[in-house]
């Protein structure tokens, strides 16, 4: 069966030229939404994609509708061969996985994505460890000054006062007053 969906970014904006188009290209059911392709989690494709069975095929119109970056699409095109499904876009030919030429393009773009991940994860460890070496202090600013940090063990340790009315006190988490260390 050909599921086919349709997404737009504005309500302004209208699905149904794409909607035509998969109809003609003989989509069943156009799931159809209203949504920035930036947000991962879009009510209208969770349904398509948990629609989906073996040999089924999610076919849009062009790939900008369903991904806004190498790294979603490729995470949705892993979730569509999980089912045992394919994905097809009109617009870009390439993007076929029921052809063979487009299993072995879908599969070299997937590979450049995975090298590039493994890039971008070196330089930042580089990165990080070179900040690390001149003295920068990585991870979330102290909620509490040391004298504050020393001055609310002191008071937790007196056992006077609730770790809640410490921390309010500070206007922070109990939580926080937990962690210190004496």
């Amino acid at each position: 069966m050909k599921y086919g969906y349709a997404r737009v970014s504005t309500d302004g904006q209208s699905v149904t030229a794409q909607v035509a188009e998969l109809r003609a290209e003989g989509c069943g059911h156009v799931f159809r939404e209203v949504a920035s392709g930036a947000k991962s989690d879009r009510r209208a494709l969770r349904r398509a994609l948990d629609k989906l069975a073996a040999g089924d095929v999610l076919v849009v119109t062009r790939l900008d509708r369903l991904a806004r970056s190498t790294r979603d699409l490729l995470n949705i095109v892993a979730g569509i061969a999980e089912r045992k499904a394919h994905f097809r876009s009109l617009g870009d030919a390439w993007a076929d996985s029921t052809t063979a030429h487009g299993r072995l393009l879908l599969g070299v773009l997937g590979s450049l994505a995975e090298f590039e991940r493994e890039l971008i994860h070196a330089r930042t460890s580089e990165g990080r460890a070179r900040a690390v070496t001149r003295g920068v202090k990585m991870g979330p600013k102290p909620k509490l000054t040391p004298h504050q940090a020393k001055e609310a063990v002191q008071r937790r340790e007196r056992g006077d006062e609730t770790l809640r009315e410490i921390a309010r006190s500070y206007d922070v988490s109990h939580s926080t007053i937990s962690r210190l260390v004496a």
